[in-house]
């Protein structure tokens, strides 16, 4: 299987908690934009930590099965992991958070 193949699967099942927690749990703007925000960074930190990690040869890609888009050193398949993460764990500690009482409301 190819790296994108594995990135697409994992951002779909990402993509699915995070609907899935948006529907359940209705979370407000707020939310999102913290969710936006942390991707944003997590994306800048694997551009730069992914680079200088490729940079000084610590691991390798079988070229055949990427892409061929990089961003600086770090090919692009490396940023699906970021995005998924930054979905699927806010999504999870949403679904998995004790709803709130009626009294406490």
């Amino acid at each position: 299987m190819s790296y994108p193949a594995v990135a697409l699967l994992f951002l779909a099942g990402s993509a699915v908690v995070a609907a899935v927690a948006a529907a359940v749990r209705r979370p407000g703007r707020r939310w999102w934009l913290c969710t936006a925000a942390v991707t944003a960074v997590l994306l800048v930190l694997t551009a730069v930590f992914d680079s200088l990690m490729i940079a000084a040869d610590l691991f390798r890609f079988d070229e055949d099965r990427l892409l061929g888009w990089h961003v600086i050193l770090a090919p692009v398949e490396d940023f699906a992991w970021p995005v998924a993460s930054a979905l699927a764990l806010p999504a999870l500690w949403a679904l998995l958070a004790p709803r709130p009482s009626r009294r406490a409301r």
